[in-house]
């Protein structure tokens, strides 16, 4: 039986055509690589020559109005070492066959705007811009190893699961965008590791089915833009901002595949590390805006490094998260803000969070606190001056609770009393001296002990004085033996009667000072009772 003759090759096609004809209709890979790897690289100087080349235009019409496939055959295009002569656009087409492009050269932009494919994967490939606006797949886009000189788009696009650009080197377009992808959603990973961008990486209201990876990624701002710009973004898992695993030799993460790789979501040690390989930080160079995202497990920064200008920002203002992981390298100059951000459990390092003025946390909400490493209480009240450039209690109390919750009353008791010396510092001069009277005596009620030494302190003292100098009945007949010890203590301890306070007469200097006496006992000992209260509830 003959073929339909609508099968045919046009006879206006090259004999490097007619080859990629034949190989589309048997599904199998069409090879035009030559024997040596430098003249292999797509990136590297000197043209490829005729017997490499294929028109855009080829390319097209197999995709959109291909033949049909042999019997027995799946019709798929899969180019390697292809030169692309021309733009190829395939804007508003449906491309139902695979295609899978391995270290090609395009001379012109990939147009693809609203672009249907099952599954388009660009490996290893030079392409001067993509243009894929509203772009559909079915399943995976796949661009990993290529260089692109100005720019991607991917404005609105929907890919159906996974999202693979690793190692991909970017760079800025017209506007100063490496990737511009705002109202993305991809049905599953978006694996970004080891990426190279020279422009802004805008995922303004995207959505992410799985985790967000940008280990080992290198993001550098251009212009006034920032380098990662995501407000309003949402992943439904993780949020991968550390380190990966390289080959010191040659840079490479151990090759990232067409397909992908898969993450254990387990830190690595740097020495548990195979021989021969090193830790890649990832880096930041400008600004982070990840306002109000949504994460729906952690957001992890471990060891990343970020290199902002003093004007830049970390911001992290109102996401959410379960898990925030600060550990990474404390930032040299600009601003970390969490303003309004909402967390469950906060891992940080003491080393991790900038100075003084460089941090902001009004409204931090989070409810527990694991730090990585030593991480004294002195530290962690230097975090929260850091972040209270003026005074505001909320943080301070924030952080008592989380410590009480935990059953860290000790603890807690102290970051409140740290909070009451910084208030102290806002009042006028007679609120200073009267604060300065209340710390040094009872500590503001926060250290009941001391409280207590007082009170023994003055008992001892009011019981020598009274000994010394016994007072006079108010009824000579009826009154108890004079017991300076009791009387005392009857004076200090209020509430309580001991048997002795009511049946002498102190006049003169001795009636002020049984007055000040009772007034301190009122003082001191609510003290000890509140603090004797919080370790009855804590038990």
């Amino acid at each position: 039986m003959s073929e339909p003759q609508d099968d045919e090759a046009p006879d206006w096609l090259s004999a490097t055509e007619l080859g990629m004809w034949q190989a589309f209709r048997n599904g199998s890979t069409y090879d035009l690589s030559v024997p040596s790897p430098l003249l292999n690289d797509p990136a590297a100087a000197g043209p490829w020559g005729e017997h490499r080349s294929v028109r855009a235009r080829v390319v097209a019409l197999l995709l959109l109005s291909g033949p049909s496939a042999r019997p027995g055959r799946v019709a798929a295009l899969k180019l390697r070492g292809a030169y692309i002569s021309g733009s190829l656009d395939l804007a508003g087409g449906n491309v139902e066959p695979y295609v899978e492009l391995t270290y090609c050269r395009f001379e012109r932009e990939l147009v693809l705007p609203e672009c249907h494919f099952t599954t388009l994967r660009l490996v290893g490939c030079v392409i001067p811009r993509l243009e894929a606006a509203r772009l559909r797949t079915e399943g995976d886009l796949h661009l990993p190893r290529c260089q692109v000189a100005r720019g991607i788009r991917l404005t609105d696009a929907q890919i159906g699961t996974d999202l693979l650009i690793s190692q991909i080197a970017v760079r800025p377009d017209s506007s100063n965008r490496s990737i511009a992808a705002d109202g993305m959603s991809v049905g599953q990973d978006l694996q970004a590791e080891q990426i190279e961008t020279h422009g802004e990486f805008s995922l303004r209201g995207s959505k992410v089915g799985g985790s967000l990876m940008l280990r080992g990624s290198r993001l550098r701002a251009a212009g006034e833009r920032r380098a990662l710009n995501a407000p309003q973004l949402t992943v439904e898992r993780s949020l991968y901002m550390t380190g990966a695993v390289v080959s010191i030799a040659t840079g490479n993460a151990n090759s990232t595949p067409p397909y992908g790789t898969v993450y254990t979501g387990n830190a690595v040690s740097p020495a548990s590390l195979p021989p021969g390989t090193e830790i890649r930080r990832f880096e930041c160079y400008g600004g982070v805006r990840l306002d109000d995202g949504r994460f729906g497990d952690t957001i992890d920064l471990h060891q990343a490094r970020f290199l902002m200008s003093s004007g830049e920002e970390l911001s992290l203002r109102r996401i959410t998260a379960t898990e925030l992981r600060f550990q990474c390298e404390r930032p040299l100059e600009g601003r970390v803000v969490l303003n309004g951000a909402k967390i469950i459990t906060l891992m940080d390092l003491s080393t991790s969070w900038p100075g003084p003025g460089g941090l902001a946390m009004g409204g931090f909400v989070y409810e527990n606190v694991v730090p990585s490493g030593h991480f004294p209480l002195n530290r962690r009240l230097e975090w929260l001056d850091s972040a209270t450039p003026e005074y505001s209690p909320e943080p301070y109390e924030r952080l008592a609770q989380v410590m009480r919750n935990s059953g860290e009353d000790a603890d807690a008791r102290e970051v409140l009393l740290a909070k009451q010396r910084r208030r102290r510092e806002t009042l006028p001069l007679a609120g200073k001296v009267w604060g300065v009277i209340q710390d040094w005596t009872v500590a503001y009620g926060y250290r009941p002990g001391r409280a207590a030494l007082w009170m023994a302190m003055l008992w001892a003292a009011g019981t020598a004085v009274f000994a010394r100098n016994p007072l006079d009945p108010i009824k000579s007949e009826e009154h108890p033996a004079w017991n300076p010890a009791l009387y005392v203590l009857d004076l200090l301890v209020p509430v309580i009667d001991l048997g002795q306070d009511g049946h002498w007469r102190p006049e003169g200097g001795w009636q002020w000072l049984s007055a000040v006496m009772i007034l301190l006992g009122w003082i001191l000992a609510t003290t000890v009772a509140a603090g004797a209260t919080r370790l009855l509830r804590r038990g």
